[in-house]
């Protein structure tokens, strides 16, 4: 008799554990849109390219009447168009659309859960 309690209280107890936890995922799930998430989303969206940031900066130090910069300047160009080259032009934009995507996903897993 006192066998079957403890295998009750066991079972009941692991329950509860899973209920737990499942109340937690889908809290957690629930936060992820709200603001903050959305404004953080929308100012990586907002930021342009390394590459062709340290191309221009590069090009604007070349074309400056300064002779001190210029020979900073064709580094500068050279290192924007390698990383462009790297990154296959890729912006931060669309890393922040591929997020964006993810998010949807999640959002419509989130719905078909609940």
């Amino acid at each position: 008799m006192d066998e079957g309690v403890r295998t009750s209280i066991d079972k009941i107890k692991k329950v509860r554990d899973s209920l737990h936890r499942r109340a937690k995922i889908y809290s957690e799930l629930g936060k992820m849109d709200d603001r903050g998430t959305a404004r953080a989303l929308g100012s990586v969206q907002r930021a342009s390219s390394p590459g062709k940031k340290i191309t221009k900066i590069g090009f604007i130090m070349l074309v400056s009447p300064d002779p001190f910069s210029t020979p900073f300047a064709v580094p500068m160009i050279i290192a924007g168009k390698y990383l462009e080259k790297v990154y296959n032009g890729a912006t931060i934009k669309d890393i922040g659309q591929e997020t964006k995507n993810f998010f949807t996903d999640m959002s419509s897993f989130k719905d078909k859960i609940n």
